[in-house]
């Protein structure tokens, strides 16, 4: 039984909350200890999901002992004077110049996350547009088809190509067959299995081939993990609101790094106008949620402040540098993979044994797998992964019960190393 297994294990059976007089605090210690020592262990191989497990927060221990509570409108404050709103608008006003919009003319919040952040996002769209009709790609976030479940509102999924991004083409049909509706958009700035960024410029272009005028369209952007990467990268398609998009919502947790799921969503300021005053709060209901965590914002702001705009723009290069690396293995290696342009996410055939996949915390979706390369994650692990992985695929495809899966259909016959398309590029 591995290291690992043996610490969950010893976890699991002292975490019963039994007790009808409280635990002592050495055995709650032993606990937390015994599971930090877990985590480290899960750590070493974690490799499927975007979240940066690079921290070092261990400055902001002391505010752990204060509840802060940001409900209410960041820039207007509440009478919850226990709150963080001076570091939330200072890491809003960071987000909007990435985005480049004037601070006078943007609103935003610190989010639980990118679902909320799409939430509001498609929210205030559906506010400008009432009888808006929701276009999003097959490869878009599931918050995405879920925010429209909750909403209530007609989704038109538009196919994808292989690269992930959204097929203007099929966009194009299905906008001139409901071109009597608005149109809210959701564009995505590095979808979540694949990486793929939507073209923007296109688009708009093809909103505009099909007859809708600035006033019946809304473009949201999920940019999740790639909005605090793009920006970082010269030649990389600038996601701006100097182009006619309407919000954008950021992850926290994932590239920047923040061990509380968090997140940024930015939007116009000129769309915020249907607001409501709670005397409770003394601060006006515009959020998603009620309370929000103070504690958030602070976290984005010490990453962001510790780093700097070199310090991140290094991380970025780093880690797509690494993810070339990767691909560039598995490729020598006659594993079909395929890594997008500006992207750090590497696809590639499916592990069949699911004892593997989750032993290196792959994401999995179909006939593909992926690799999302975070800063944690360095040339050392990557290759200990790619080691094991085709020792493993030796075995599995030794006896016959499994043979070379094609992905041609999810990455282009040219990413794919089967038996038919075995051409390494």
């Amino acid at each position: 039984m591995s290291l690992e297994k043996k610490l969950q294990i010893g976890i699991e059976d002292k975490l019963a909350l039994t007790e009808f007089n409280g635990e002592t605090q050495p055995n709650l210690d032993s606990v937390i200890s015994h599971y930090a020592q877990s985590l480290n262990q899960t750590n070493l191989r974690f490799l499927g999901y975007p979240t940066n497990q690079n921290l070092n927060c261990d400055t902001l221990a002391p505010l752990l002992h204060f509840h802060l509570n940001n409900a209410g409108d960041p820039f207007r404050g509440s009478s919850y004077t226990m709150n963080s709103t001076s570091f939330e608008v200072c890491v809003l006003d960071w987000f909007a110049n990435l985005c480049e919009i004037e601070k006078s003319k943007y609103w935003g919040y610190v989010t639980t996350g990118g679902t909320e952040g799409n939430l509001h996002g498609i929210l205030v769209g559906r506010e400008q547009l009432p009888d808006g009709m929701l276009y999003a790609s097959q490869d878009s976030h599931y918050s995405i088809f879920k925010t429209a479940r909750m909403y209530r509102m007609q989704c038109m999924k538009v196919s994808s190509l292989v690269s992930g991004e959204i097929d203007c083409d099929e966009l194009k049909t299905l906008l001139l067959a409901h071109r009597d509706k608005p149109a809210i958009i959701n564009l995505n700035i590095g979808t979540t299995m694949k990486g793929g960024v939507d073209d923007l410029d296109l688009v708009i272009q093809t909103l505009k081939e099909c007859g809708f005028a600035r006033d019946r369209f809304y473009i949201h952007c999920d940019g999740a993990l790639f909005g605090a990467m793009l920006p970082f990268i010269k030649q990389a398609p600038k996601i701006s609101f100097k182009k006619p998009i309407g919000s954008i919502a950021i992850s926290g947790h994932k590239f920047l790094g923040c061990p509380i799921p968090c997140g940024a969503v930015i939007t116009r300021k000129e769309y915020i106008n249907v607001l409501t005053d709670v005397e409770y709060i003394g601060s006006r209901d515009v959020t998603i949620t009620g309370s929000r965590s103070g504690h958030a914002p602070i976290f984005l702001w010490y990453a962001i402040k510790r780093k700097g705009f070199m310090g991140l723009e290094s991380e970025v290069h780093k880690c797509i540098a690494n993810a070339s690396h990767l691909q560039h293995r598995l490729r020598k290696a006659g594993v079909g993979a395929m890594l997008n342009k500006f992207s750090n996410i590497v696809v590639f055939e499916r592990p069949p044994d699911e004892d593997f996949a989750r032993k290196w915390s792959l994401a999995c979706e179909g006939n593909i797998a992926h690799v999302v390369v975070m800063q944690h994650v360095t040339t050392e692990m990557l290759d200990s992964f790619v080691d094991e992985f085709l020792q493993k695929r030796s075995t599995w495809f030794q006896d016959g019960r499994f043979l070379p899966l094609c992905i041609s259909s999810d990455v282009g016959s040219r990413h794919c190393a089967c038996s038919i398309h075995n051409s390494v590029s």
